[in-house]
């Protein structure tokens, strides 16, 4: 895996080995990026479920201010720190649960730009049942949205048989489909 864009371009990006963690793609995260355009400049980044810390690396490549990094496996964690190293950018890496994160962040008032979360995917969602996935419990946590600063957005990974589901105060923004991945780009409804 390699950093697709920026000032960082073709830097190789660690991954632990094994099943534990299931990085997003280096054309998906192109894709994602190439939407964004230079949106991304300037950001406060939160990295959910970050395993090794590519959409973090890829926000800060392409210009963002700052990144937190939440991963709950300090192994994993370890590969984030050894991935930023190089580069001598300062990634705030948390090891913890992401739901845990959001709402001790949201309690101590932290806001960010860009929250990311390509969490690892559900089961198949079936008709007339609510999905269990890590994203729909991501989504349906209360203490979201307090993290977003106004004109913020949420990335958010998921499997397409995986049928999430929200509600305001979210709407979509755009949808990246790449084979069985699909990224959401949600943002808060305009209070008022």
């Amino acid at each position: 895996m390699r950093v697709t864009g920026g000032q960082w371009v073709n830097q190789r990006i660690n991954v632990p080995p094994g099943q534990g963690v299931r990085p997003t793609p280096d054309k998906v995260r192109q894709a994602i990026f190439n939407s964004l355009g230079p949106w991304v400049e300037g950001t406060f980044v939160l990295e959910l479920f970050a395993g090794s810390g590519a959409l973090c690396l890829e926000c800060l490549s392409r210009g963002s201010a700052s990144a937190m990094a939440v991963e709950k496996s300090s192994k994993h964690a370890g590969f984030i720190r050894r991935n930023a190293q190089p580069l001598k950018i300062p990634i705030e890496v948390r090891v913890q649960c992401a739901l845990q994160a959001v709402k001790q962040l949201a309690e101590s008032g932290r806001q960010f730009d860009f929250i990311c979360a390509d969490p690892p995917y559900g089961d198949k969602t079936a008709p007339g049942q609510r999905s269990e996935s890590w994203a729909q419990r991501l989504l349906d946590e209360e203490a979201l949205p307090r993290l977003l600063n106004p004109g913020g957005r949420l990335l958010l990974g998921h499997t397409k048989r995986d049928g999430i589901e929200w509600a305001e105060p979210w709407t979509e923004r755009k949808t990246l489909k790449h084979g069985d991945t699909w990224i959401r780009i949600l943002e808060l409804l305009a209070s008022g």
